[in-house]
């Protein structure tokens, strides 16, 4: 596979295609992250709240780590600055790695100074066990605000972003903060498979779903995760070295709904994923 890639303000660079291992139980992890590594893969991407880093470090230590870009999540819970710090340590720790080439903080937390928490990520890029800083689940006015108040370029927002939630706003902004986009259920957890526009093109290039779905999100400029637990589907989902006509291209753009999966307006704050405490 060729692989593309996104260039961030450090100068390193971004692989465009990333595997994602949200929901994977441990046994689904360490064969879809195998199986994406030997298909060239070399961006895997991970979290705290995943449970899986353990895992994803076995598998890395059969591997250079220097050939793949990782990136790792801080709960909303771990956003208070020693709470950060812990976190991440924690992190490298089950990855078996001395640094992570992206850190994000997975949600916000309007429980917790935003300043705080980027301070934390300034000490983390400091001491070199971050390379990168990003966020995700941003909207634009929350990313505005981390701009201002931190010298340490955000690189990303990881945000949901599918052909049925396309955010035209939050991703102008994006662009003009020069902050690189990486999709977040890039199929809508599947839902977009079943888009009619998505089937037809499908059919008229003889590729999958997911791939019309993964070529229409690189030609957007994004980064695009997606996950799975089938071998079959982690190596077909690499397989992008085809095109769109810019008329197909252009009739996936007309299929947003604003519909998200699990971007939702409000949020169940007892989740442990959030952690934030009454």
């Amino acid at each position: 596979m060729s692989n593309p890639t996104r260039t961030l303000p450090s100068g390193d660079e971004l692989p465009a295609l990333g595997l994602g291992t949200y929901g994977l139980d441990d046994e689904q992890t360490a064969t879809s992250v195998r199986t994406a590594l030997e298909a060239g893969y070399t961006h895997i991407d991970t979290a705290e709240g995943y449970h899986n880093e353990a895992v994803i470090g076995d598998v890395l230590a059969e591997y250079d780590r220097e050939d793949v870009f990782l990136t790792s999540k801080v709960l909303p819970k771990n956003l208070d600055y020693e709470s950060l710090i812990r976190a991440c340590e924690a992190s490298l720790e089950r990855l078996g790695t001395e640094y992570l080439d992206l850190y994000l903080i997975h949600w916000p937390n309007p429980a917790i100074s935003l300043r705080e928490s980027l301070q934390a990520m300034a000490r983390l890029h400091d001491r070199g066990l971050v390379r990168n800083v990003g966020v995700s689940n941003f909207s634009a006015y929350q990313l505005s605000c981390a701009h201002h108040i931190t010298d340490v370029p955000i690189a990303v927002n990881q945000i949901e972003f599918h052909p049925w939630f396309q955010r035209p706003d939050l991703v102008d902004y994006c662009q003009e903060s020069d902050t690189v986009i990486e999709a977040a259920a890039p199929f809508g957890r599947t839902d977009v498979f079943d888009d009619a526009v998505v089937r037809e093109l499908a059919e008229t290039y003889e590729k999958s779903p997911a791939q019309v779905t993964l070529r229409w999100l690189l030609d957007r400029g994004m980064v695009a995760l997606p996950r799975s637990a089938t071998p079959e589907h982690v190596r077909a989902n690499a397989d992008l070295d085809w095109s769109l006509d810019e008329a197909d291209r252009r009739r996936l753009d007309e299929r947003d709904r604003d519909r998200p999966v699990y971007d939702t307006p409000t949020r169940d704050w007892t989740r442990e994923v959030y952690g934030i405490e009454r």
